[in-house]
């Protein structure tokens, strides 16, 4: 079963707010060293591609209006 983002937002809506802050902290607790070295990279090289043009960014303020958009807030 594929979920679309309102469903876990929701379900995470439900929880009182100590299991929501433990959710949130066990989410970024303890990272794997694999995994960060890979996000390392992967950081390093949107970078890169930032920096020579290759890509350009898109401004927070309109992303942030399009998650909500997506979520229905």
């Amino acid at each position: 079963m594929i979920l679309t983002l309102k469903e876990p937002y929701a379900e995470t809506r439900q929880l009182p707010r100590e299991q929501a802050a433990e959710l949130l902290i066990d989410t970024f607790s303890a990272p794997d060293p694999a995994l960060e070295e890979a996000w390392g990279r992967e950081i390093d090289r949107r970078l890169a591609e930032l920096a020579s043009g290759q890509v350009k960014s898109i401004p927070a303020a309109q992303v942030m209006a399009e998650v909500r958009k997506i979520v229905g807030l």
